[in-house]
């Protein structure tokens, strides 16, 4: 059985473990909630592509228990006690690297490698009980929308395998714009454009998503696109059209997550 691949936000920091009263938070995390009882199957293993991480070429995190990276900054103590305590799986790393090298692409292992909050924080959300084995793949700090296109397409075996590719990063990532009245308007412009270019087939999808940078407010919604390539690598594993599984207003910004069987 094939599992699906997922574009999902991370939220903001340690958002969703934080006193949230104006509700900005709620609604995704109960979508990261949601998202095992979605899945046709359950995961023998995770895949998780980071935005907080870039290397030269790919990488995978390779130990056994990786540690946690509290990357945030200027939030509440006990943000930085949270623990995830989900094991490592070398294995998989080793597998997705030697896929990865099979198609002409660079990777390596890194084998001290701590998970940064681009992966432990969705997952404490929607995968609690910290008992599936998680990888975090590297983003190629070249940020070349094509190789990442590639590099999922060479990992997609591995969605017959029991693993599921979940790609976490935001689809809108202007920091400076985050609760300005005047980001509502080229934020939702930027999420139609995306949305309606997920929808496409494979080859179609993967055409309009090498030109991101030229979409409506396309350079506005992301002045450095580390938290949409993660989208690439989920499109690439996917032949098949997505679908817009959620879509909120956040920060009054349009923020949307895809998945592709």
């Amino acid at each position: 059985m094939s599992l699906p691949t997922y574009y999902i936000p991370h939220g903001g920091g340690p958002c969703f473990f934080m006193d949230d009263p104006q509700g900005v938070w709620t609604g995704m995390a109960a979508f990261l909630r949601g998202v095992p009882a979605a899945l046709p199957a359950r995961p023998k293993a995770i895949l998780m592509v980071s935005g907080h991480w870039e290397t030269d070429g790919f990488a995978f995190s390779g130990a056994e228990r990786p540690e946690l990276i509290f990357d945030y900054y200027g939030f509440p103590p006990h943000t930085y006690q949270l623990r995830y305590d989900a094991p490592g799986a070398p294995d998989l790393a080793a597998r997705a690297a030697s896929l990865l090298g099979a198609q002409g692409g660079a990777a390596r292992i890194d084998p001290q490698r701590g998970w940064d909050h681009g992966v432990f924080v969705p997952l404490k959300v929607a995968f609690p009980d910290a008992d599936v084995p998680v990888v975090e793949m590297s983003l190629d700090r070249r940020l070349d929308p094509a190789l990442h296109l590639a590099a999922g397409r060479a990992l997609a075996p591995l969605r017959h395998e029991g693993v599921l590719i979940l790609c976490s990063g935001m689809s809108f990532h202007n920091m400076r714009a985050y609760g300005d009245p005047r980001a509502t308007a080229p934020s939702h412009a930027f999420d139609r454009w995306l949305t309606e270019s997920v929808q496409l087939d494979g080859a179609a999808r993967a055409k309009e998503l090498e030109r991101w940078s030229e979409a409506p407010s396309g350079r506005f919604a992301h002045p450095r696109e580390e938290h949409l390539l993660p989208l690439m690598v989920a499109s690439g594993a996917s032949e098949n059209s997505g679908a817009r599984i959620y879509g909120a207003d956040v920060l009054n910004t349009a923020l949307s997550a895809f998945r592709f069987d």
